[in-house]
């Protein structure tokens, strides 16, 4: 029998749903592969759930559980919020968890839990930075998270598509978070309701896994159900690095699939891109913000912590030192990026420079830990979200930029293009 063309997102959901073919807006129940969370809608939530239920986890060795948010405790709360997360893996035998060794998008897939052709589900909203490797991966909430652990099954609808193709190549300064602040401000997040976001094209082909995990993270700032990208060498050689297979769920989509739409970005003409307050949508180039004064600058978060993203900073930091008035604070997204940063001498450019170290996790970005903001200061940092209060007081400011542009801030001590110091 001839099956309709499918698109990789169509193809990965038939699959778990054990169908040869589904379409757009057709609501099916899949075999989920993995299912992680965190402590912040983890355990907590689900542990109290499961207990008036009666219920047992359908396969501890596709839950994952990472610490991430309130690490490490700063009060009683947080400290008792762990110490349930850590009894409740090892009460339910849930072999990988992962205690305070950096962020969940970026954990999972160090350790090759993600892998092409999975149908995964994440406690988080930005659990769709799965879909760098291939992998259908949508955020959930507690209560769908329960239905996961006990049944090991979730219903859907089935997204369409909308093909985000980006022309040429990055230039200089310029990275994937630039495109996708870019796109905030361009794209109707109403358009991208129960969409999938598919990034295609030769600057996308040219990226490394890193500057793809930022594309498909803030697929959920767009408003898209998730974020994907086919597999291919780069994601391969990934695996193999981090000591895992490509294993057998992989599929591609086909050429001929139907996409509700085509969206066409001109890469090369792309300038280095700021956010204001308070929201991703409200980004322009830098040039339309120079000078504007700054107190803090961020780089932390999924989204702008990796170690592609510290050697960015690197790269204008290099020989310079943050301007007195500003602080620059620095939290990588796991705690091998931050072994790594120091092995190739990065770490010590930034804290040359003047970056304070932190602890690895969601801190500063999720309103936790250090780096909190007090009324009327001004923060530039390289996370995702700039919600009013979002990062401390209500009565800051928090404005939004790539890694080479959080760096340049903190440099001069206003909104700068970080094109000048890398020429």
């Amino acid at each position: 029998m001839t099956h309709p063309p499918q698109t990789l997102t169509q193809k990965i959901l038939a699959r778990a749903a054990g169908r040869d073919t589904v379409r757009p807006g057709e609501i099916v129940t899949v075999s989920v592969d993995l299912a992680m969370m965190h402590d912040s809608g983890g355990p907590r939530r689900v542990k109290p759930m499961l207990e008036r239920l009666g219920a047992q986890v359908w396969d501890p060795e596709k839950v994952v559980v990472v610490s991430d948010h309130f690490v490490p405790a700063v009060d009683v709360d947080s400290a008792q919020i762990l110490d349930l997360t850590r009894k409740w893996a090892r009460e339910t035998q849930v072999r990988r968890f992962f205690d305070m060794k950096g962020i969940c998008h970026v954990v999972l897939p160090e350790n090759g839990l993600i892998q092409p052709g999975m149908m995964a589900v994440g406690g988080d909203s930005h659990s769709c930075t799965g879909g760098a490797w291939g992998a259908v991966m949508v955020g959930v909430g507690a209560t769908d998270m329960l239905g996961v652990l006990v049944t090991g099954e979730i219903w859907l609808r089935v997204p369409s598509t909308v093909r985000f193709t980006c022309q040429g190549s990055l230039p200089p300064g310029v990275s994937a978070k630039d495109i996708m602040l870019h796109l905030c401000a361009t794209v109707d997040p109403v358009s991208m309701n129960y969409r999938v976001a598919e990034y295609a094209g030769p600057a996308v082909e040219a990226m490394e896994m890193s500057e793809r995990m930022t594309l498909c993270n803030m697929s959920a700032e767009l408003g898209a159900k998730t974020g994907i990208i086919a597999p291919d060498a780069t994601t391969h050689d990934w695996l193999a690095q981090v000591g895992a297979g490509v294993g057998d769920l992989e599929v591609l989509g086909d050429p001929e699939a139907e996409i509700e739409r085509e969206v066409v970005i001109d890469t090369p003409a792309l300038a280095p891109q700021v956010a204001a307050p308070h929201s991703p949508a409200n980004t322009h180039a830098v040039t339309d913000s120079l000078g504007t004064r700054v107190t803090q600058a961020y780089i932390g978060a999924c989204t702008g912590a990796k170690l592609n993203d510290l050697h960015m900073a690197a790269k204008v930091l290099k020989g310079r030192r943050v301007a007195d008035d500003v602080r620059l604070l620095l939290a990588p997204a796991s705690t091998k990026i931050t072994a790594e940063a120091a092995r190739d001498g990065t770490l010590e450019i930034l804290t040359e420079a003047g970056a304070i170290l932190l602890p690895s996790g969601c801190g500063a970005c999720a309103g936790m830990g250090a780096g909190i903001l007090a009324d009327g200061e001004v923060c530039i940092a390289s996370t995702s979200r700039n919600f009013q209060g979002r990062m401390g007081s209500s009565k800051a400011e928090v404005w939004l930029a790539s890694p080479y542009t959080v760096a340049a801030a903190a440099v001069t001590g206003a909104i700068a293009d970080p094109r000048e110091m890398l020429a």
